[in-house]
């Protein structure tokens, strides 16, 4: 029995990196030693493990209590060959180093076993509900982590929304992939009592991968295993950009974080590292000219949108925006909802209608439009700033979303755009200066007169707001 024991938790160990098994072991010596009484009593020296108290002593403010909890339940419940799981209430080294393989290393079968216990203490068949709460566990855990580690770069939470209500919509539409054998989708009032066994949770994580990514950090910074390594700081690049331009200006942004995480994870992953506003209407003013000037020619964006009845919406441009009378664009755009849900809705291939941005004209519509056709787009912001619609009944053509604003013709509130990426060599003019960096709306009326910029190349150097 011991041997069986032995291969199942080398098996483990050997997916760890030498390396990463030293700091492995660190992380276990460490936590089994918070308060100098861990082991379990055998017939020789008792061999070191870790209680809940512990867990606890080591993560301290890292990780909220409720998860804390649920980890050290994932821990102690690791079925160790000829033992009862969870029959003892402190973890031992085989059980540490198990859970940390099958989370950080493991298939879905591995993780989706280690996620049952940590829902429920048990391998049993769990509740929808007690799936929807271990999700928005989760989802607060890696905002309060990423905070509390510093790891929000650029960002902090007094200058987005409240993350609260952002926790409940993303949580809802990751276990909007929540599917029975049959195939049925669990929504509504059916989720809350649905029995789900195993093979539930196993196919949901394996379609919703941001279940494995918040684990891996939730662990890696809750408990500071594995999380100096490049991959995991790839990871979190990735998962939460890095944020430009909004220091020191008092601005609150539209969005929380549990939403930007879900809208950058649908973005080319190469745009994924770097947001910069570009455009807030609450910093530069209430003017279709200022936000054309703050926009054009600045690579791809994200364009955010919030009307009188609070709903928010917005779209992502693939291309920089150019003010012609054309439709531009790829089919990587899409267009998406924050509140009151969560949702993306990319290209259906039934047209290219993907971005639209014109002024001036006397025979075209003046505005910003992405997907659907004129004056019925999936969403138009119209040149006589103040006023758009979301004429998508029952579909968008181009993005298959319902209508996103509340009513079909809305008021604005508030617009913000965000440059996603690196902004293209024509537009970064780095380091130089005119009167329409200044002006943008100057800038912006001479581009759509069709004039070029005389001066670009003759311009004073100044220093880069970001350096």
């Amino acid at each position: 029995m011991g041997n069986v024991e032995s291969s199942c938790y080398q098996n483990h160990l050997s997916r760890f990196l030498p390396e990463e098994q030293a700091d492995i072991d660190g992380v276990f010596d460490t936590l089994s030693g918070m308060d100098g009484s861990g082991g379990v009593k055998t017939g020789k020296a008792p061999r070191k493990a870790v209680t809940l108290a512990m867990l606890k002593a080591y993560i301290q403010e890292a990780l909220p209590e409720q998860m804390t909890f649920r980890l050290y339940s994932g821990m102690k419940n690791v079925d160790l060959t000829g033992k009862s799981p969870g029959s003892c209430d402190q973890i031992v080294k085989e059980q540490f180093v198990i859970f940390m393989s099958a989370l950080l290393k493991g298939n879905v079968e591995e993780k989706s076993s280690i996620i049952m216990r940590m829902i429920s203490g048990t391998e049993g068949p769990v509740t929808g509900k007690q799936i929807q709460e271990f999700t928005e566990d989760l989802i607060t855990s890696v905002v309060h982590v990423l905070s509390y580690r510093n790891l929000l770069v650029g960002w902090n939470l007094e200058q987005t929304q409240d993350p609260a209500s952002g926790v409940k919509t993303l949580a809802s539409q990751l276990l909007s992939e929540l599917k029975l054998e049959d195939g049925k989708k669990l929504t509504g009032s059916d989720l809350m009592d649905t029995m789900c066994d195993q093979s539930t949770i196993e196919n949901w994580v394996f379609q919703v991968p941001q279940i494995s990514a918040f684990l891996s950090v939730t662990v890696r910074q809750g408990l500071l295993v594995l999380h100096s390594l490049p991959d995991q700081a790839n990871d979190i690049a990735n998962l939460v950009p890095k944020c430009k331009g909004i220091k020191g200006r008092g601005f609150v942004s539209l969005l929380d974080i549990p939403s930007i995480i879900y809208i950058n994870s649908h973005l080319p992953s190469e745009l994924q590292n770097k947001w910069k506003l570009l455009f807030s209407s609450r910093i530069h003013g209430e003017s279709f000219s200022q936000l054309c000037g703050h926009i054009i020619n600045k690579g791809p964006c994200i364009l955010v949108v919030k009307d009188l009845d609070g709903y928010i919406f917005g779209g992502f441009a693939s291309q920089s925006w150019e003010v012609k009378p054309q439709f531009q664009g790829d089919n990587r755009c899409f267009l998406f909802s924050v509140f009151p849900s969560l949702m993306v809705h990319t290209y259906t291939g039934y047209n290219d209608h993907y971005m639209y941005l014109n002024h001036g004209q006397q025979t075209m519509p003046n505005g910003l439009g992405m997907g659907g056709q004129h004056d019925y787009f999936g969403l138009w912001i119209d040149s006589n700033y103040g006023s758009g619609h979301s004429r998508a009944k029952p579909r968008c053509t181009t993005y298959n979303c319902p209508q996103l604003s509340a009513n079909e013709n809305f008021t604005l509130d508030a617009i913000e755009v965000w440059a996603v990426g690196d902004l293209p060599e024509s537009a970064e003019t780095k380091g130089k200066k005119s009167i329409l960096d200044i002006d943008p709306e100057a800038q912006a009326l001479l581009e759509m007169t069709g004039k070029s910029r005389q001066s670009d190349g003759l311009r004073e150097v100044i220093e880069d707001e970001d350096n």
